[in-house]
């Protein structure tokens, strides 16, 4: 791998982020051409891409990089003029060589001087150019580097722009493209004037200022109303309760206003999911078509990143044990081709994604089946089960009902992944499902995990805050209503037995050990799981700022950081999912 100075690391640096650009959306605008492979103007939409690839990469002395797109870009060359037809093979092979361009790219910008094995995929794309027949087994290289190659959406957002002087060598010698006019060029121009790219450190830094302001906010909140009650009548407490008033607009604007700077559309997670499908239903001789809705839908970077994971297996969970192969399909009356659509929307503070498939549904009685088959479950529990508490069984580790181990599932492993991220992004995960007619996947996710609207809560006269996010109810009860099963607290609250835990005694929080004749219970829920939480008094609800609890203390299980209220009080904040695996052992 070349070496750059100072000047030179920064164009590098530019190339990065608009190869990473220009391959975010090439490999959509591929699966485009596969469906339309007549349609002109995508030809030189993807032509030109490439050859911007080629271009800036020979400027660099990037071999490897140069001598694949060039490769690719005879293929296209062929097509756009019309000499080959596009068809499944050759779009395997130019799918083969766009992941194994992305590994390309990523190890340039991990300063990764090991070189890719490219052997067989240039014969490969030779051999098209040469109108022979395409090997269709892919590559091992392939096959080593899939996961290296990671989120098609790249990083192009991580690092600010510098634009790469390279690009200048853009265009095709022997096709030139046309001329833009003048008034294009000056709506580009105005359009690459209204935005900048910041590194997302300065955003993290930026919104932990942001976190200190809530705080102050808060705490001149207090002190403004303390103030009011007590000299209510001087002009100086109304100054000080207007500009409270001002001071809580201001922060609260600024506050949503750095949230938006770190917001990125979660077409960022859909965009590869087309190929997924695509993947799969060769793989498995089905036919899937996916409905992609809501993909302007924004949400916090932070959590587009843990994203992939699960929306990968629950897409992969919808394709082989949802949608049913053709001829079972046609055989009940449905049509031979099934659908999958995967939906994002805001709802409030949240973003709501939920997978649906068409498909043959989850039987509640073969889940307790094979549970029981497993271990899992005593028949006892299996007869008590609803078919909600039925169909999480999917998500414990190693369940499976997939009749024989393939590339797509079997293994027993998938769905315990989407509970594990989904419970690190403090959201939750329901399941509605019916037999014949299909099964929907709804996460419910915060917008950000930084600043947050909690519950507050006391317990032993300790002062702790529960993530509102997970809060499903509060119910108030008597003891009389709690009962005990197998030495565990539990009350049945419709028509389910809901596990309860003390929060006093689970924090060793000591006090005079004395139970109220009647306590509050808060209901809690995470992917799956649910909990009720008791404690003595609700203290009400407020937005706080989480915060480390710092190296000194070490991880506290339970504990997911601390914040400080209006009146100074340092509390601490619940972490639901580590308190769900002291009481229940989950």
């Amino acid at each position: 791998m070349p070496t750059f100075d100072n000047e030179m690391a920064e164009i590098v640096e530019g190339f990065i982020v608009e190869s990473n650009e220009i391959l975010e959306k090439l490999g959509p605008d591929l699966l485009e051409l596969e469906k339309n492979p007549t349609n002109s103007e995508l030809h030189n939409v993807i032509f030109r891409a490439v050859h911007t690839l080629k271009g800036t990469s020979s400027f660099l002395g990037f071999e490897q990089l140069t001598s694949l797109s060039h490769k690719c870009e005879d293929v296209l060359n062929k097509i756009r003029r019309g000499e080959l037809q596009v068809t499944s093979d050759k779009m395997d092979v130019m799918f083969e060589a766009y992941d194994i361009l992305k590994v390309i790219v990523q190890r340039i910008e991990a300063k990764n001087g090991e070189p890719v094995d490219l052997t067989n995929v240039i014969q490969r794309l030779e051999e098209i150019v040469q109108g022979k027949t395409v090997t269709v087994a892919r590559s091992s290289e392939v096959a080593a580097t899939q996961s290296e190659a990671g989120d098609e959406s790249g990083e192009a957002e991580d690092k600010p722009h510098i634009p790469a002087e390279a690009a200048k060598q853009g265009g095709d010698e022997n096709n030139p493209k046309p001329q833009e006019s003048a008034g294009q060029q000056t709506s580009q121009s105005k359009a690459a004037d209204t935005s900048i790219r910041v590194d997302v450190s300065r955003l993290d830094l930026l919104m932990n200022l942001v976190g200190e302001l809530v705080l102050g906010r808060n705490r001149l909140s207090q002190i403004a109303h303390q103030v009011g009650e007590q000299y209510e009548n001087l002009p100086i407490a109304r100054e000080l309760t207007e500009t409270n008033s001002h001071i809580d607009f201001i922060t609260t604007e600024i506050q949503m206003a750095v949230m938006k700077t770190r917001m990125l559309p979660i077409s960022k997670v859909f965009n590869k999911l087309p190929r997924l499908v695509r993947e799969v239903t060769k793989e498995m001789g089905k036919e899937i078509e996916l409905v992609l809705v809501g993909e302007e839908t924004e949400l916090d970077k932070s959590l587009i990143e843990e994203l992939n994971d699960p929306m990968v297996h629950l897409m992969r969970n919808a394709a082989d044990h949802g949608v049913e192969m053709p001829q079972e399909r046609l055989a009940m009356g449905k049509p031979a081709k099934g659908t999958v659509t995967v939906r994002a929307e805001h709802e409030g503070n949240h973003i709501v994604i939920s997978i649906e498939d068409d498909g043959k549904g989850m039987n509640p009685d073969k889940l307790k089946q094979k549970a029981l088959e497993k271990g899992m479950i005593t028949e006892a529990e299996a007869r008590d089960m609803s078919a909600q508490e039925a169909f999480k069984l999917i998500f414990a580790p190693g369940f499976s009902t997939a009749q024989k181990v393939t590339n797509v599932s079997g293994r027993g492993v998938g769905m315990d992944v989407v509970r594990t991220n989904i419970q690190r992004l403090k959201g939750r995960i329901d399941i509605e499902s019916e037999i014949n007619k299909g099964s929907k996947f709804i996460m419910k996710l915060p917008l950000t995990l930084a600043i947050i609207q909690a519950l507050l809560v006391e317990a032993n006269k300790e002062v702790f805050s529960i993530p509102l996010d997970s809060v499903l109810e509060v119910v108030r009860v008597g003891q009389n209503e709690i009962s005990t099963i197998n030495k565990r607290e539990v009350i049945r609250l419709r028509n389910t037995v809901l596990p309860l835990a003390r929060l006093g005694k689970v924090l060793k929080t000591g006090g005079n050990g004395k139970q109220a004749e009647a306590s509050y219970i808060v209901v809690v829920g995470l992917a799956e799981q649910r909990l009720g939480i008791i404690v003595d008094s609700l203290l009400g609800q407020k937005e706080v700022v989480i915060k480390n609890i710092g190296e000194y203390l070490g991880n506290i299980r339970g504990i997911a950081g601390s914040t400080i209220l209006g009146d100074g009080r340092v509390i601490m904040i619940i972490d639901v999912g580590e308190l769900m695996k002291l009481c229940v052992g989950r």
